[in-house]
Formats: C-alpha cells, sequence, structure tokens
C-alpha cells in the first residue's frame, strides 16, 4: 500500500470503489511532464525545518520538498531521454498589480530567490518555464496552445502543492481532455493530511495516481510500442 493510502479511511476507499471510481486509464502516445512549482519559494533552502523554512519563504513546504527533490530528478531524467517535452512553472510576481494572488492567504513580497530552481532539478535549454498568476498552470497562460503545436495527448505531473497548484493543473489538464497522471513520490506538500487526501481525490476522479516505478514501466512501455 502507497504511504498516502494509508491515511485514507479504509471504509471511504471501499465506499469510492463501490461507486467505480478509482479506474484506470491507458495513457496516449505522446506524453509532457508539468513540473508544478518547484522553486526556492515552495522548497525553502535545504536542511531547514518546517518551521526554518516557512520563515525563509511563507510557502515553503521545507523537509516534505527536498524528500521529493531526487525522485523529481529521476522523473525528469526519464523524461529528457526519452526527448519528451518538459515544460516548469514558476509564479509571475509581475502580473500580481492585475490579476491577485494565485491563493487568497497573505503572502510577503518575495525575495528574487523565490523563482529560483534548485540545482537538482533546474531546466536546460529548451525545456520551457511558463510564468503563472493562479493555483493552475493552464489559467491564462499559452500552455494549451504549446501542447497542441507539441500534439501532446497525455500529461504526468509532479510539484507543489499537491492540494493547491498541483491539483488545480491536474483537474484544468483533465477538464482539457489530456490523459492525466500524477506521480505521487514526485509531489509534495506542507500538510501531510492534505497532501493524502488530495491524492486521494485526484486518484478518484480526475487522474491515475502512481509511483515513480510505474510510471517508468508505463512511459518504456508505450515508447516500445511507438518504434
Amino acid at each position: 500500500m502507497r504511504d498516502w493510502m494509508k491515511m485514507i479511511p479504509a471504509a471511504e476507499m471501499q465506499t469510492y470503489r463501490k461507486a467505480g471510481l478509482f479506474e484506470g486509464t491507458a495513457p496516449g502516445m505522446r506524453p509532457a511532464l508539468l513540473v508544478i512549482d518547484v522553486t526556492m519559494g515552495f522548497c525553502g533552502s535545504p536542511g531547514l525545518s518546517l518551521d526554518q523554512a516557512i520563515a525563509e519563504f511563507p510557502s515553503a513546504c521545507g523537509p516534505a520538498a527536498w524528500a521529493a527533490m531526487p525522485r523529481i530528478a529521476v522523473l525528469i531524467a526519464l523524461f529528457r531521454r526519452l526527448k519528451a517535452p518538459i515544460v516548469y512553472s514558476s509564479s509571475d510576481e509581475y502580473a500580481k498589480s492585475f490579476t491577485g494572488k494565485s491563493t487568497k492567504g497573505v503572502r510577503k513580497t518575495v525575495s528574487a530567490r523565490f523563482n529560483e530552481f534548485p540545482s537538482e532539478i533546474a531546466p536546460r535549454d529548451g525545456e520551457w518555464t511558463i510564468a503563472k498568476t493562479k493555483a493552475s498552470v493552464f489559467f491564462n497562460t499559452p500552455l494549451s496552445t504549446y501542447l497542441t503545436r507539441q500534439r501532446i495527448d497525455t500529461l504526468v505531473f509532479c510539484g507543489v502543492a499537491t492540494s493547491g497548484c498541483v491539483r488545480a493543473s491536474v483537474v484544468d489538464g483533465f477538464s482539457h481532455g489530456y490523459q492525466t497522471f500524477v506521480v505521487d513520490e514526485c509531489c509534495f506538500d506542507r500538510s501531510e493530511f492534505a497532501h493524502a487526501a488530495n491524492l486521494f481525490d485526484m486518484h478518484a476522479k480526475y487522474a491515475v495516481v502512481q509511483s515513480l516505478e510505474e510510471t517508468e514501466a508505463m512511459l518504456t512501455a508505450h515508447r516500445l510500442a511507438a518504434e
């Protein structure tokens, strides 16, 4: 059983299964990876406790971010080997005067480091970084146009926060008609409860939530099928 599943009451899992939820879906032939908001502002500096990370950046997730970081790096490396598109998102700090913040919580003015990507997962030349103003990476951005031009049919998501920007982006990806997958070990949140509850709900309604190992096997199998 996946770690996040252990936090879900067994009776509720059973109810959802009886309702016909948790159905799987097959990926298409052209996947893209969306790396949602894995910046210093949502991670905090390595080695800090959660409280210390929040003191540095109020939006930071601290240890959960750095526990997920090596797995996110593995997932990114997998997409690079497959030569499949990778899209990173960050916060558009300059647009807030007319769009507002991505959440209703109070956020202080952020430092220049907020949108820096940790070196472990930093974009390379040719990998697009899209600045977003709201939780979903689709909201008022050219992402849909880009994915259409790339003929993408499958989206794989990782990043932060599971309960916020990841979830909003997954729901919009599903609503746009993509086959949607979430790599649970490559997502993180400042709240363990919120992380588990949102993986549970996304898996039931909007995506297939699976492990990094399962994702690698899925993508490898479909690459071989395409050859």
